[in-house]
C-alpha cells in the first residue's frame, strides 16, 4: 500500500511559497521536487523549502517519474497548459484558482484528467479550512433553515502597476478572476446551483481589465446573492448568510477566517471559533493527499462538475458586459441578463 504521496510544485511565486510551507505539516505528504523557468529560481526555492530535486523547466518536473501529484501555482492564463503538461505525463494535479480562464479551458482540463483517470482538483483553499468544515456541517444540519440570501465581498487595494498580474490583461488581470472567484464560489457552496439570473455592474481601469465588480444573483424561490470584488478598492471582506431561522456572519477576512457569529431568532448570539493550524494551505494539500491515498479521482468537497459550473458562471458574467459610457480613466459597464 502507498503510505506517502510525493509532491512537486510548479512555479516559485508567492502562493507557491505559501503552499510549500503548508505542505510540510501534511501527514503522508512529501515535497520532493520543484519546477521553475530558471535554474536560479528553482535552486533558491529548493534551498528555502529543503526540496531535493530542482528543475529549470516545467517539462522536467512533469517528467520526473517519482512525482505523484503537482501543485500548479502559476498565474491563471497558464493553468490549462501547465495542467495538461502534467496530466499528459501521468501526474495528478492540484491547480490553483481561478481554475482556468474560461469554461472551454476548464472542460478540456477536466476531460483530460477523466480520460487518463488521474486526480484533478481546484485549489480553492477556503473550502477546507476549519471554519468552512464547520460551515458545511451547519448547512447540512439546516441550522439556519432554508437559506434565502448571501452577501459576500472581497476587495483589496493594489498599487497600480500596469505590468503586474493584477492589471496586465496578458497575465489575466481581473478583479473577478483574482478575488471575485471567492464570493462566486461561496454562492455555489451555499445555493448548490448556478444562478438563474444575474445583474452586474463593472468598473474597468486604464489597462482595460475589471477593477471592481458588483454582482446580484437570483435563484428560484426569490433567493439571492449580493456579491462584490475589487482590486483597487478595499472592502470589509465579510460574508453574511441569511436563513429562515436567523443569520450567520463570517468575520473578516472571511475566505480564511477563524471566527463567525451565529444569530438565531430569539436566541443569544453564539461566537464560533475555528483556528487555522500553522498555514491555511495545508488543508487543501491534506485533502488532495488523502484523496490520492484513497484512490479517488476528485474531491467530494470540491467536485469537478462544480468547478466547471463556477467557471460557466464566470463566463456568463464576463460575456454580458457592455460599454455604456467612458472617460479617459475608466470604462463603466452595466449589464443585465
Amino acid at each position: 500500500m502507498v503510505d506517502k504521496i510525493r509532491w512537486g510544485i510548479l512555479s516559485t511565486g508567492k502562493i507557491a511559497n505559501a503552499f510549500a510551507q503548508g505542505l510540510q505539516y501534511v501527514e503522508h505528504a512529501e515535497l520532493i521536487a520543484v519546477g521553475s523557468r530558471s535554474a536560479e529560481s528553482a535552486d533558491a526555492f529548493g534551498e528555502k523549502h529543503h526540496i531535493p530535486r530542482r528543475y529549470a523547466t516545467y517539462e522536467a518536473l512533469a517528467a520526473d517519474p517519482d512525482v505523484d501529484i503537482v501543485y500548479i501555482g502559476t498565474p491563471h492564463p497558464f493553468h490549462k497548459d501547465n495542467t495538461l503538461l502534467c496530466l499528459n505525463h501521468g501526474k495528478s494535479v492540484l491547480c490553483e484558482k481561478v481554475f482556468a480562464m474560461n469554461t472551454a479551458e476548464a472542460r478540456e482540463m477536466i476531460e483530460t484528467a477523466r480520460t487518463k483517470r488521474l486526480f484533478l482538483m481546484e485549489a480553492m483553499w477556503t473550502r477546507y479550512v476549519p471554519l468552512f468544515v464547520k460551515l458545511r456541517q451547519m448547512l447540512a444540519d439546516r441550522v439556519l433553515g432554508e437559506i434565502s440570501f448571501l452577501q459576500a465581498d472581497f476587495g483589496f487595494q493594489a498599487a497600480f502597476d500596469p505590468t503586474s498580474r493584477i492589471f496586465a490583461p496578458e497575465l489575466g488581470g481581473s478583479a473577478l478572476l483574482d478575488v471575485g472567484i471567492y464570493p462566486v464560489s461561496l454562492a455555489s457552496l451555499i445555493f448548490q446551483t448556478p444562478p438563474d439570473t444575474m445583474h452586474n455592474l463593472v468598473l474597468k481601469g486604464q489597462t482595460g481589465v475589471d477593477e471592481q465588480v458588483s454582482m446580484q444573483f437570483g435563484y428560484a424561490g426569490g433567493k439571492a446573492a449580493n456579491l462584490y470584488c475589487a482590486t483597487r478598492y478595499r472592502s470589509p471582506v465579510e460574508a453574511v448568510i441569511v436563513g429562515e431561522k436567523g443569520h450567520l456572519r463570517i468575520h473578516s477576512r472571511w475566505h480564511h477566517s477563524e471566527a463567525m457569529t451565529l444569530s438565531l431568532n430569539g436566541e443569544e448570539t453564539q461566537f464560533i471559533a475555528a483556528p487555522i493550524d500553522h498555514n491555511g494551505y495545508r488543508y487543501e494539500a491534506a485533502e488532495a493527499t488523502q484523496c490520492l491515498l484513497d484512490g479517488q479521482l476528485e474531491s467530494p468537497i470540491m467536485p469537478l462538475d462544480e468547478t466547471l459550473a463556477i467557471m460557466q458562471t464566470i463566463d456568463r458574467i464576463q460575456a454580458s458586459w457592455r460599454v455604456v459610457g467612458s472617460d479617459e480613466d475608466v470604462t463603466r459597464i452595466a449589464v443585465k441578463s
